[in-house]
């Protein structure tokens, strides 16, 4: 029986436990809202909200220890600069669980893990998507229009320099393909027309007798 067991075990080892807590509650600093199970959120808790009760000290001591468990440099600067002001008049309870269902396959109950945050806090973030959504879709609508083919784009800036368009490839093959058919075919009749010539040999003057002959 499991007597005087204080945390759970979630089917581990230690060394794969421990690995899987400093992944959860580096997310956490990091994204300050993570979904996990139920069983591992419970776990991250205790870890995370003494993270933060370290980081409220401030002293360099407690960013070692800090700094020794999360595996994000980043994490740590933002535990310390960051949310941990926001707890600074409150003494407990950083952390909230809330569930969301089971998920499909295993039926493991989901919940979602993250920092407790005021009004304000909820209402800046809010605008901050926001914002950030409306920035994605002005980047997305100004680059369509300007999106061009490959083919459209050559043929516009040939008429600017004065050039005729370009044609395809299959016409730019056949007209190659012609142009050498000709210069074969006008090479054969030079050379025929000179080896016509040459065929014909210049009839020798006869030998004209001398006198004392």
């Amino acid at each position: 029986m499991r007597h005087r067991v204080s945390f759970r075990k979630l089917s581990r080892t230690h060394e794969h436990r421990r690995a899987l807590l400093r992944n959860l509650v580096t997310s956490l600093f990091l994204h300050e809202r993570i979904e996990t199970t139920v069983a591992k959120a419970k776990e991250a808790r205790r870890v995370a909200e003494r993270m933060i009760t370290f980081a409220k000290r401030g002293d360099l001591a407690a960013r070692r220890h800090v700094d020794s468990y999360v595996f994000d440099p980043s994490a740590t600067r933002k535990l310390f600069d960051t949310i941990a002001p926001w707890y600074k008049d409150r003494p407990g309870g950083y952390t909230r669980i809330i569930r969301i269902g089971r998920r499909l396959g295993d039926a493991g109950e989901i919940a979602v893990f993250e920092l407790v945050k005021t009004d304000e806090q909820k209402e800046a973030d809010k605008k901050r998507r926001i914002a950030a959504a409306e920035a994605r879709e002005l980047a997305k609508a100004g680059a369509s229009p300007t999106s061009k083919k490959k083919g459209e784009t050559e043929d516009e800036e040939a008429a600017e320099e004065g050039e005729a368009p370009k044609k395809g490839k299959g016409r730019a093959k056949q007209a190659a393909g012609a142009a050498a058919g000709g210069s074969r075919s006008g090479g054969k009749g030079r050379k025929g027309a000179a080896g016509g010539g040459a065929s014909k040999a210049p009839s020798k003057p006869g030998r004209t007798k001398r006198g004392g002959d």
